[in-house]
């Protein structure tokens, strides 16, 4: 941990307009980034997915990406393919049986797929639980006992043996935070909706809350950190003895525990306007409850934010272990615990990308990897996969994030193609 005493921080129902998009028949503008700018909250629209194409449309469309990944630069021993075809696909669980993996969406659904031993594609993908009526389920995690939690914008629910019931369209559900109590229904946004969420070696469920500012005017402040909005809370898994574990986060969508010491670690989206190069994206460490990771006085790193510039911040904030580029969009994230790849990358972390939205020359679009020293801190993160950023500032893909197959290979989501890729490690 690397802190600092009032001082400065570290410087269907779906379009089938979707549906033609996912296999190149359509064109479709551009998203804005995690860390868009958003100055108002509005209430969120219903978003949707595109339909789901079915197996031979996965298969075409698996082969039409299979040019694209010539592209893909990866360390030596390395290969990319496609796992499976996922409309809009985010987020992703592996189950702890090693049966079957999930995937969440900004949309209604939840995709799921069947994993078989070092099977290289999988064309059979199902919604999960169609009788849900889920709004952007995008937080996935699996508890030990197989129990997975999926964490929409405003409610949370579990699954019990989600890997073998996940083909039963009205598998039973536990609520654990009801509709409209994740937080008030006034702060509902389309702005850092995108839950993500762990559970800790404490049994409790921990999940991301992303805040709907690109800097929170300072009449909602007191109220954001009364209510965990921009934080990570942390509860039971029934949903009782609600807390927030760390504050002063803006935006993560990403976080995993270190297995070797329990800590949690997470990225954070920083703020946007502030030129092309700061403030930098973060990959913070947590070592306790109650640590306070500096926003919204600090945009990123040591920048201060315009808007708190002349506050006095907290005492005792918390810096990043990484400062990432700036504008990159730190996703998703995870640590390896695989055997699979070199002895260099076990416990290591892998995390995603998606690539900045307005910056003037556009970076990211790749994948990092992150070494942990043996005292548990952060050594230099470096680029480990890329070649989804176009020369010409364009995207052909958008790594969302990653996670580790039974197998030891890493699965990386695409939500530009609707597409989980597998790297893997052959012997050289």
């Amino acid at each position: 941990m690397v802190s600092r005493e009032n001082a400065s921080r570290k410087a269907g129902g779906a379009s089938v307009l979707g549906a033609l998009a996912l296999f190149g028949l359509v064109l479709v503008p551009a998203r804005a980034e995690e860390g868009a700018a958003q100055e108002t909250v509005a209430p969120a629209a219903a978003a949707t997915a595109p339909l789901d194409p079915g197996m031979d449309a996965r298969h075409a469309a698996a082969e039409r990406l299979k040019p694209n990944l010539a592209k893909i630069k990866l360390p030596p021993g390395f290969e990319i393919s496609v796992f499976t075809i996922a409309p809009g696909a985010r987020t992703i669980a592996v189950g702890p049986q090693g049966k079957a993996i999930f995937v969440g969406t900004k949309g209604e659904k939840v995709f799921a797929a069947p994993y078989r031993n070092e099977e290289t594609f999988t064309d059979e993908v199902s919604e999960f639980v169609t009788s849900a009526n889920m709004k952007m389920p995008h937080g996935l995690c699996f508890a030990p006992d197989g129990a997975l939690f999926v964490v929409e914008q405003n409610r949370i629910r579990s699954y019990a043996n989600a890997e073998w019931g996940y083909h039963d369209p009205f598998l039973p559900a536990q609520t654990v935070v009801a509709q409209g109590k994740l937080i008030p229904p006034q702060f509902e946004s389309t702005n850092h909706s995108t839950r993500v969420c762990r559970v800790g070696a404490d049994d409790k469920l921990y999940v991301s809350l992303g805040q709907p500012y690109n800097v929170p005017p300072k009449d909602k402040q007191a109220a954001f950190i009364k209510l965990g909005i921009g934080a990570i809370i942390r509860m039971n898994r029934d949903g009782s003895q609600r807390e927030i574990f760390a504050n002063g986060i803006r935006n993560s969508v990403g976080l995993d525990f270190n297995p070797a010491d329990k800590t949690l670690w997470f990225t954070d989206n920083q703020v946007d306007q502030m030129g092309d190069d700061r403030p930098p994206g973060e990959l913070n460490r947590a070592t306790a409850k109650g640590q306070n990771f500096g926003f919204p006085w600090y945009g990123g790193g040591h920048v201060r934010t315009n808007e708190y510039k002349d506050e006095t911040p907290p005492a005792r904030l918390v810096f990043p272990q990484v400062e990432m580029d700036a504008h990159a969009a730190d996703l998703g994230m995870t640590f390896y615990r695989g055997a699979q790849f070199p002895s260099d990358y076990k416990g290591g972390i892998f995390s995603a990308q998606h690539g900045s939205w307005n910056r003037t020359t556009p970076i990211g679009a790749r994948i990092m990897f992150t070494p942990v020293k043996p005292d548990g801190t952060a050594g230099k993160a470096r680029v480990f996969a890329e070649g989804w950023l176009n020369k010409d500032g364009s995207y052909w893909g958008r790594p969302v994030d990653v996670a580790e197959l039974p197998d030891g290979s890493l699965l990386v989501t695409d939500d530009e193609n609707g597409v989980v890729y597998r790297i893997a490690y052959k012997q050289q």
